[in-house]
């Protein structure tokens, strides 16, 4: 049956090989037979530029790409660890990037994917620093530096941000309902699809007197995630071994 398939919140690195043979195995095993396959960010741990020359981005980059070849589109939504990935990187995985906010059409359904990180409103010092470093001024800025230079600051930014986060309610770093009232109003659709909380789960919501659905994709720690969207509004939240 014609399938297409979502994921997000891999975290790729080369400190966990599991979950980098996982990813391949997927894409061999099960994303080969998809319509199309959307990666809804933060598929690597961090992104410090195109010009990283990583061994697991080059791995990574021949499985998309033949992906691609054997007729699978592949869809790049950035996250926020992985925001700073560009075209030149897309182009060797044959995918495509969208914006951080798309509507596209699923088997007749108008949907709405994004990352999420932008839905946790109660975060809002985490806003205004995505808000900075979204700056295309300091982005250009922070790729002109050398790489070594680049990969300290990247592994600064993420100690800092673990250690802010284990001080955060739940509550804070979750989607505030509000906000996804508003995204789900402003695009025009029932239906939602996003990442980055690692709180997988499909919510049904009433809005308006009528019924939504939002999608929250898992992430890859210790096992697989993936949505699966079929014609006939015959969907899967599923998660597998690696």
């Amino acid at each position: 049956m014609p399938t297409t398939l979502f994921i997000a919140d891999l975290h790729l690195s080369e400190t966990e090989p599991a979950i980098t043979a996982g990813f391949l195995a997927f894409l061999q095993r099960e994303a080969v037979h998809a319509d199309a396959l959307y990666i809804l960010g933060d598929l690597f741990e961090f992104w410090i530029g195109d010009d990283d020359p990583s061994e697991l981005h080059t791995q990574v980059a021949q499985a998309l790409a033949e992906l691609h070849d054997n007729g699978v589109p592949c869809y790049f939504i950035c996250g926020n660890r992985d925001f700073l990935l560009g075209k030149k990187y897309a182009a060797r995985c044959k995918m495509t990037i969208l914006p951080d906010e798309q509507v596209i059409d699923i088997y007749g359904d108008k949907v709405l994917i994004l990352h999420g990180d932008t839905l946790c409103t109660d975060d809002p010092g985490y806003l205004r620093f995505r808000k900075y470093i979204h700056n295309p001024l300091i982005q250009k800025i922070f790729l002109a530096l050398p790489l070594f230079l680049r990969l300290k600051i990247a592994n600064k930014l993420r100690n800092q941000s673990t250690a802010r986060n284990r001080t955060k309610s739940l509550t804070m770093m979750d989607v505030n309902q509000l906000a996804v009232f508003k995204k789900l109003k402003d695009n025009h659709v029932i239906y939602m699809i996003h990442g980055h909380t690692h709180r997988p789960a499909i919510h049904d919501i009433t809005m308006d007197g009528q019924l939504s659905q939002r999608v929250v994709l898992g992430a890859w720690h210790n096992e697989g995630s993936v949505f699966r969207a079929k014609p006939h509004k015959d969907i899967e939240l599923a998660s597998f071994p690696f």
